[in-house]
């Protein structure tokens, strides 16, 4: 494969799209976190999870301070307050990615619950034996694993959709598969989270559909990164988490079009997805209730409307057009070092603010710790996607990701740690 380069306060969207850095740095207070060695930190590792404003710290401090209720059922002016703040959330989030109702809109834990929650609610009763999913081979586990589980229990196949030596979507080759007939589901990365590839999602969407397969997005990479919208993109289903666009962890989001959901059956039983109990039958909630059986995390999916807010007043062009121009700076300088290998596609724009590479023989490991050496944060590993890593013929890769707060000065750094790794490792 030929994947070698080389060897909270005010806030305004930005003219010519470009973001005030340094104002925004001032909102996150771990930013100014001096780490061991009086070492500044250099956050760099945002496609596992990202930092928090103080808007969304503050959000959730306020809520357990002033608003702390369950929510739904109380008639109580707490329980009120709690609900409408629950609630508002969910408004925020259709309107982030322009779903036509609330029902829509379901909380989660993460986006594998989310995918999981159609794989088990929607998949037992759509897909049968010698049916297909499909699948590419850059997926994370979180988009293999659930369909693994399913094609077992349905004796039905599991096939992936390649990628060419840039490590781009193959469109040829997913044209051959749906032309099988035996296609029920189509369940794809829009934004994978090691080579950065941003597939061409509309299209992919329309030639399944011309086939009558639906299409389930994981945009858990995405939507944090740049403007998603269902309708325009027309999939059936789609799952993200707010801890990857400046929200807390332990809320994802799924979206599914309200006349495949009205008939779907739950998929957890208990309080709150219940309209009536009696002894041997139950009758559910209206939508989306029907969905979220208990106790929800209420302040962390209030936090989260605040990180909605926080990137609404940047705008997600400007997110896009700041992430693009710092993978081009990076790339630019990575391309000096002698023995440097970067995977995915090689133009910017054909990317997400994600660059995974090895650097000679150093394991990844070896160079994630040269880096918390010097207060840099990376990721190293197989980052859950061990089919791509195989693909490639490595068992692991470093990888830096990018979001609204970093900036040139901290690619230098990174830059110059590698230089130093080549140094210690005398390649």
């Amino acid at each position: 494969m030929n994947l070698v380069i080389g060897g909270g306060k005010c806030l305004s969207r930005q003219r010519n799209q470009d973001l005030n850095v340094a104002l925004i740095r001032e909102d996150f207070p771990i930013l100014k976190r001096v780490l061991r060695g009086n070492r500044k930190l250099v956050y760099l590792d945002n496609a596992a999870t990202t930092q928090k404003p103080l808007s969304v710290i503050d959000a959730i401090s306020n809520y357990y301070k002033n608003h702390n209720s369950n929510i739904h059922r109380g008639v109580h002016q707490l329980a009120e307050e709690a609900t409408i703040q629950y609630e508002s959330t969910r408004e925020k989030v259709r309107k982030f990615i322009n779903a036509r109702s609330q029902d829509e809109i379901i909380f989660t834990r993460n986006t594998t619950e989310a995918i999981n929650l159609i794989a088990y609610s929607w998949g037992s009763k759509n897909i049968g034996k010698n049916d297909c999913i499909l699948i590419t081979e850059f997926e994370h586990h979180s988009n293999i694993v659930p369909w693994q589980m399913l094609a077992q229990e349905k004796n039905c196949n599991l096939e992936y959709v390649g990628m060419d030596e840039d490590g781009n979507f193959d469109l040829v080759e997913y044209q051959e598969l749906i032309n099988l007939n035996r296609v029920k589901l189509v369940s794809i990365s829009q934004m994978s989270n090691v080579l950065g590839t941003i597939v061409p999602i509309n299209r992919i969407i329309k030639m399944a559909h011309e086939r009558g397969i639906p299409v389930l997005v994981d945009a858990a990479q995405s939507v944090p990164h740049m403007e998603v919208d269902v309708q325009e993109m027309d999939c059936e289903f789609l799952a993200f988490s707010a801890h990857k666009m400046l929200g807390p962890t332990g809320v994802g989001v799924l979206y599914v079009k309200r006349e495949i959901l009205a008939n779907m059956p739950p998929f957890l039983g208990g309080g709150d997805m219940i309209k009536e109990v009696d002894k041997y039958n139950t009758s559910y909630n209206e939508l989306p209730y029907k969905f979220e059986a208990g106790t929800p995390n209420i302040a962390d999916v209030v936090g989260f409307g605040a990180s909605i807010d926080y990137l609404n007043r940047i705008g997600m062009s400007a997110v896009r057009t700041h992430e693009i121009d710092l993978v081009r700076y990076t790339m630019e300088r990575m391309r000096d070092i002698e023995g440097i290998t970067i995977y995915g596609p090689l133009q910017p724009s054909a990317r997400g603010g994600v660059i995974a590479f090895n650097l000679g023989d150093i394991h990844p490991h070896d160079l994630a710790t040269i880096m918390d050496d010097r207060g840099i944060a990376i990721r190293s590993g197989h980052h859950c996607a061990q089919v791509l890593m195989r693909r490639l013929q490595v068992s692991a890769t470093s990888r830096v990701s990018f979001y609204i707060y970093n900036n040139k000065e901290e690619i230098d750094l990174f830059v110059q740690a590698l230089y130093d790794a080549r140094r210690l490792f005398k390649i």
